[in-house]
């Protein structure tokens, strides 16, 4: 089992970030692309115990998948969600994505991902895996929040 846990600070609202997380198929492909379908299928009152059906594409060949919240907390201050899915019959991915205002306009993003082979063979793929994947994610999660914020504020403001 392989796990990465990385932080970084993010000039966006707590709510702008979030929504890239928790919101529409077209917010959350703005930082995971590949996603092409994320539908519901057991919705929870509290979000804990919902399952999602997601697919995904990896060149030609497109993957389906449940993904199940595990942990779900939504207030102003603090955001938690924490899912599991499993990758092709190969990985259960655990992810934890936490959210902390710090100040109106400024946002911590912490992601814990964990990465459990579930076949011996695939454990020597592992051995190499670096954390380069997860650093990406960050700074992709960074770049649209801020982009989106800047928009968002451009409109409140009008141009300058």
């Amino acid at each position: 089992m392989k796990k990465w846990t990385k932080e970084i600070e993010i000039n966006a609202p707590i709510e702008q970030v979030w929504k890239l997380l928790d919101g529409s198929l077209d917010d959350m492909q703005k930082i995971m692309p590949q996603v092409v379908e994320h539908r519901p299928i057991k919705l929870m009152e509290e979000g804990v115990g919902s399952i999602f059906r997601q697919r995904y594409k990896e060149g030609k060949r497109i993957e389906e998948y449940d993904v199940e919240t595990l942990v779900y907390l939504n207030t102003p201050d603090e955001k938690k969600l924490k899912v599991v899915f499993t990758l092709a019959n190969m990985f259960e991915i655990t992810a934890l994505y936490e959210l902390n205002k710090m100040n109106p306009n400024t946002t911590t993003f912490k992601y814990t991902v964990t990465n459990r082979p579930l076949k011996w063979f695939v454990k020597l793929f592992l051995i190499f895996a670096t954390d380069k994947v997860v650093v990406d994610f960050l700074e992709r999660v960074k770049d649209a929040a801020e982009i989106q914020s800047n928009e968002a504020e451009k409109v409140i403001l009008g141009p300058k």
